[in-house]
């Protein structure tokens, strides 16, 4: 039995705590808060207590809206897709392995939650390739066949190796 802890009428940086609103997975108590910018918001009780939580999301992009302008790197590239982009139109970001990418595989992860792999593949903007597979294999071979079609790429991509 959780004991709860009212935070009624409270301040928390940008948001005031206005009524509990249930429980979070973790078993705290989530409160529904109005916020300074005129949005709720419904946050974990803990969270607003140790100043995790301060607004609805609007403080964020405030800060962030300020570093981007004020970035110089930033503000060089600003409106520039161009950097973005090879000279067909595909997507860097579709074309170089990330440092995210854990399977060595370009556009194509495994997703734990539904245990499959996908392979992905965006040209001109759009997705052409997103599909789940039940084993690696698939989703490597879906994702090869999709770039000879829509890159004209003629050798095989890298797979992963142990």
């Amino acid at each position: 039995m959780s004991r709860l802890i009212d935070l009624s009428g409270k301040r928390f940086g940008r948001l005031v705590a206005i009524r509990p609103e249930g429980h979070s997975i973790n078993g705290n108590i989530r409160w529904l808060c109005h916020c300074d910018c005129g949005n709720n918001a419904i946050v974990d009780g803990f969270e607003l207590r140790r100043g995790t939580t301060k607004s609805c999301g609007c403080l964020r992009r405030e800060v962030m809206k300020k570093q981007y302008q004020e970035n110089p790197v930033m503000q060089k590239f600003k409106g520039c897709s161009s950097n973005l982009y090879d000279s067909k139109g595909v997507a860097y970001a579709s074309i170089k392995r990330s440092k995210r990418n854990h399977s060595g595989v370009i556009g194509v992860s495994y997703d734990e939650k539904t245990d499959h792999w996908f392979a992905r593949l965006m040209f001109h903007g759009r997705y052409v390739l997103m599909k789940s597979f039940d084993t690696f294999e698939e989703a490597v071979e879906a994702r090869q066949a999709a770039e000879r079609q829509y890159l004209g790429k003629t050798k095989s991509t890298k797979q992963k190796t142990n």
